[in-house]
């Protein structure tokens, strides 16, 4: 392929960088796709597995400077991954664009063998009349295997907030089994996925784990919330206490645990099961560090409520709980539930962008139109009622 590329850049007299992409089956047969007269956007995996700056060659061949490199002393040292962050909801069609302002944004560069190339900071807007890219995470090691650990602790470090993005997608992708073993074609999605990505489906043990991480949290917000303030955020719950009855909702479940906390370790008994949870509460920070059954797991706190609500990003997708005392779980039961709203004749925007046309008017069994050409919806604004 390498030589393919280079006769065709020659036959074309063709001079800066470049990238001529193929297309390979299982034998290893290789046909052309196309040329992209420019960098590649993936340019970083090259320069972390060679080691050379190709804006910079690009730059000096621009400026008639020759080549310092010849073919045979570039190295090719071990193996990288680049996943783009895209300001885009997963859950619709696999990525319908999302807009907004980044109220918080941390990348992972913490972390060794990490490398984020972005154009954007906190306080940056999202919109919609450019490529809602928000960056391009590179991981590199000696293996393949490395290089994919490393990219998925590199997304659970990740911090962004105010704009939907694709992290849990990309998390899913890079650790499906099928992903791993390199079983991957241009069907990957459809075929893995065939009612659209859902998140991260959990099992029983990793379901234990979430709920005794929100356990955990509830508890050491209410005991920082004691030593503060002098007294518990909820008065149901005993002033002097290492032992705690809880039930914490998740879904449409609803599961009771026994928390007891020893120095800086919970125990939680839950779905019958044990679970040891312990880490560095900071309540502040958005990343919560935990230990759980000796497994270390990045978490991320994204809300927390005095209600007990708390939003966690577990395993990159995130999950809705609530927590609360045995007390206020069955005061909870006698509480009427919300309706929720009854779309049946209604038609809602899924995504931000402006309405081109409208191809209909209140009597084509429409009631009203709340829009018309040129106006610049959001996502979730109304558009039609139906009759």
């Amino acid at each position: 392929m390498g030589e393919q590329a280079v006769q065709l850049a020659k036959a074309v007299q063709y001079s800066s960088a470049g990238t001529v992409e193929f297309l390979v089956d299982s034998k290893k047969n290789f046909y052309f796709l196309e040329m992209n007269t420019r960098l590649q956007v993936e340019h970083p995996i090259t320069e972390c597995i060679t080691g050379l700056d190709l804006v910079e060659q690009m730059i000096r061949v621009a400026k008639g400077y020759q080549l310092h490199h010849k073919q045979e002393d570039i190295p090719i040292n071990g193996w990288a991954i680049e996943s783009r962050v895209y300001a885009e909801d997963p859950y619709k069609s696999f990525g319908l664009p999302s807009i907004g302002r980044l109220s918080q944004y941390q990348e992972p560069l913490n972390l060794s063998n990490v490398r984020v190339d972005s154009g954007i900071q906190e306080g940056s807007d999202i919109s919609i009349y450019y490529d809602p890219m928000i960056s391009k995470l590179v991981t590199y090691g000696a293996t393949r295997a490395e290089a994919l650990a490393k990219m998925e602790d590199a997304l659970d470090n990740y911090v962004i907030r105010g704009v939907t993005h694709n992290i849990p997608l990309l998390r899913e992708i890079i650790t499906h089994p099928r992903f791993i073993s390199g079983d991957i074609s241009t069907n990957f999605l459809p075929e893995v996925y065939p009612d659209g990505f859902k998140g991260h489906q959990l099992e029983a043990d990793k379901r234990r784990e979430l709920l005794a991480s929100a356990a955990a949290l509830y508890i050491t917000a209410q005991l920082r919330s004691q030593k503060v303030l002098g007294g518990l955020r909820v008065s149901s719950a005993p002033v002097e206490c290492n032992h705690w009855e809880l039930c914490v909702e998740l879904g449409d479940g609803h599961h009771a645990m026994e928390v007891t906390k020893s120095g800086d370790v919970f125990t939680v008994e839950v779905d019958g099961g044990m679970v040891e949870v312990s880490g560095q509460w900071n309540l502040a920070s958005p990343l919560l560090p935990l230990t759980i059954n000796g497994s270390h797991r990045m978490l991320q706190c994204l809300s927390r409520e005095a209600s007990g609500r708390i939003v966690l990003q577990f395993l990159g997708t995130s999950f809705q709980l609530r927590v609360l005392s045995k007390l206020a779980a069955e005061l909870n039961s006698y509480m009427p539930e919300k309706v929720p709203e009854d779309t049946s004749s209604i038609l809602r925007s899924p995504m931000p962008g402006t309405i081109v046309a409208v191809s209909v008017k209140p009597g084509d069994t429409v009631k009203s139109v709340h829009c018309k050409p040129g106006e610049t919806v959001g996502e979730g604004d109304l558009l039609v009622e139906l009759e």
